[in-house]
């Protein structure tokens, strides 16, 4: 039997992704960032979200893309993961979908092996690929992988 999905929406490199809407905090934009020496490469920053202090991770390092032209701000997409906040840093946010758990196939092998690893699944919708992020892989920062 199918049941609905509800993803909310972004783009990173020309890939559209969606994560679990539940995840998502909050959406942000031209946040002060705090450089933190000797972190992993993926890493922007720090940032005090209403006191609290929250780690932004630079989605096109993390999936080993070009980087963000100079002239074009990131989004920050505050999702909850394990119990605290991270700020995923996007090129543009997309829309709140429902989609069909019918349509969800396993990440195609021609994707970059980077980004697979990094993908739940995808689901073929009229105009674009819906790439489903696993935020906890994303996070998930192991030595060597990504290393400075």
């Amino acid at each position: 039997m199918s049941e609905e999905r509800q993803f909310f929406t972004f783009y990173v490199g020309g890939y559209y992704f969606g994560v679990k809407v539940g995840l998502v905090r909050e959406v942000i934009r031209d946040q002060e960032m705090t450089p933190v020496p000797l972190a992993h490469k993926v890493v922007e920053g720090l940032m005090n979200l209403r006191g609290q202090i929250v780690t932004a991770v630079d989605l096109r390092r993390r999936l080993s893309l070009p980087e963000r032209p100079e002239d074009h701000t990131p989004f920050g997409v505050v999702i909850e993961s394990s119990e605290e906040l991270v700020c995923l840093q996007v090129d543009e946010v997309g829309d709140v979908l429902l989609v069909s758990s019918d349509i969800f196939e396993e990440p195609p092998e021609t994707l970059d092996a980077s980004a697979r690893e990094l993908i739940v699944g995808t689901y073929q919708l009229p105009q674009v690929l819906l790439l489903e992020l696993n935020t906890d892989k994303v996070l998930a920062l192991e030595e060597g992988v990504n290393s400075p």
